[in-house]
């Protein structure tokens, strides 16, 4: 059902600019309500409507505030698409952002990412996938080793993606008026779509542990 989110409201960053820095316990005493109402509510309503759209988005969370000012300071929520695979989303002063995942691994998932990325049809699928989303302007990153890993060549066509012990694609969606508006419904929708062959391989993949 569309219409649960209508936009963060514009007084969401006043309360952002208030919890700047290391905001005195007061200032968070005074801001917690705002921020409750303002910032983290309106998150919980466009994951409420990003899950109506797909069966896949309906496991989520979106977190609360902790003692740490940084938590104060940005807005996060997950949706999780499979063991340690997930879309992750931030509201902050920077406007909008967000990922897909693979991170933390389980034991045995690092080895099974491993295997898929040598193995000749689900290795150059990925590496495919990777520079496509690449060109849509996410950023790739991830925990990596210096080297590939024992037991593969060092100068296997794929080494890049073989020093990968986590694959995150991430990018900045913007801080434009849309924000304030139902339209970042569809803005997630579309970048959720960018990344949907990237975690899909993912799920197929590393999903379980070995």
């Amino acid at each position: 059902m569309r219409g649960q989110f209508t936009g963060w409201p514009e007084r969401a960053m006043d309360v952002l600019w208030q919890l700047q820095g290391e905001p005195a316990q007061a200032t968070r005493e005074r801001c917690a309500a705002d921020r409750e109402r303002l910032v983290r509510q309106p998150m919980i309503a466009l994951l409420n409507e990003i899950a109506d759209t797909d069966p896949r988005y309906e496991d989520f969370s979106v977190w609360h505030y902790r003692t740490n000012s940084w938590w104060w300071q940005h807005q996060g929520a997950v949706i999780r698409l499979g063991r340690k695979i997930e879309i992750g989303l931030r509201f902050d002063l920077d406007g909008l952002r967000i990922q897909g995942a693979w991170w933390y691994p389980d034991p045995g998932q690092v080895d099974m990412f491993r295997r898929a990325v040598a193995s000749e049809g689900s290795g150059r699928e990925l590496s495919a996938i990777v520079e496509e989303v690449r060109k849509k302007g996410y950023d790739i990153s991830g925990d990596m080793m210096k080297r590939p890993p024992r037991g593969y060549p060092t100068d296997h066509p794929r080494s890049d993606l073989l020093r990968h012990r986590s694959l995150i694609a991430a990018r900045l969606l913007g801080c434009e008026e849309w924000l304030h508006t139902p339209e970042a419904v569809d803005r997630i929708l579309s970048a959720a779509a960018d990344l949907d062959a990237l975690l899909m391989w993912l799920v197929r993949h590393v999903k379980r542990a070995a």
